[in-house]
């Protein structure tokens, strides 16, 4: 074997759990997407709904299948938070057409953000929560599909998601009981927490880890939402949350998921190089 052979077959190996959201290299489309990650030997892609707007599952998961990538989640279904009885249960009729699309692109999981309404109280938010996600358990289950419920930062508590710790997804998970249902586990959204380790060591045992994405968090943050840094780039101690997650038994993919204005207006090609060596430093 040559000596390029050896170091592509070296890199391929370390890449194996990698995969990374359509939403990180959004200037590309899903099949650009496709052929680039496969390029650099990205075995996982994790789609968002937005990528699919103008294409078909089918196709999608015809052009997955070619380039012989694998799907860990769909993103993102819930938003189960509404004042309205009615919006309430047109949420849940979105979600189960979700469930559907994710089956047919051969997602692993439905990444689940459960929203939030402004003014109305968070506890009888996550009461929405836990109804709207029951009530689509049954047909998870026929599609054979993951929902991995994903706790925001704080700082979206009052319009993104009422779930907002690790610990309040673990209790939903609890509540509910159903081995189709778990947790995705976002350091941007978690590394704050001083009982992310224990939470984490809970979640292991109760095999509810479903997800874990990467990223790292700027200092200073210029924008709440689309400031994301690349692993490495901020304060976020990534190995060790890596450590913890895979010392409660994850084996699953690590997806980096970044929203970055500042990226997405540089050429995509050498930020996905990027992405590939921090990763790999990672």
């Amino acid at each position: 074997m040559s000596t390029s052979s050896a170091t592509a077959s070296v890199q391929a190996l370390s890449l194996q759990r990698l995969a990374i959201h359509t939403i990180t290299t959004k200037p590309w489309s899903l099949r650009e997407a496709l052929e680039h990650y496969r390029s650099q030997h990205v075995q996982g892609i994790s789609i968002w709904v937005e990528a699919l707007k103008s294409t078909p599952p089918s196709t999608a998961r015809r052009w997955i299948d070619d380039a012989g990538m694998h799907v860990p989640a769909l993103v993102r279904g819930g938003f189960f938070c509404d004042r309205s009885s009615r919006v309430r249960q047109s949420r849940i009729d979105e979600n189960r057409k979700l469930i559907e699309i994710a089956a047919e692109v051969g997602a692993e999981s439905l990444v689940l953000v459960v929203g939030a309404t402004p003014g109305v109280e968070l506890r009888r938010q996550r009461g929405w929560v836990e109804e709207g996600v029951q009530t689509i358990l049954a047909d998870a289950a026929q599609a054979g599909l993951k929902l991995a419920v994903e706790p925001l930062h704080p700082m979206y508590a009052a319009d993104k998601s009422c779930i907002n710790r690790l610990r309040e997804a673990r209790l939903l998970c609890d509540q509910l009981n159903h081995p189709l249902l778990g947790v995705a586990i976002d350091v941007y959204h978690t590394w704050w927490d001083p009982d992310l380790h224990r939470e984490i060591e809970l979640l292991g045992k109760s095999k509810r880890i479903f997800g874990f994405h990467l990223c790292d968090w700027r200092v200073p943050t210029r924008h709440l939402l689309t400031d994301r840094a690349l692993m490495g780039d901020g304060c976020v101690h990534l190995k060790q949350i890596r450590l913890a997650v895979e010392a409660a038994g994850f084996t699953g993919w690590n997806e980096v998921e970044i929203f970055s204005e500042e990226h997405w207006a540089t050429d995509q090609k050498s930020f996905l190089n990027k992405i590939v060596e921090r990763y790999a430093a990672c």
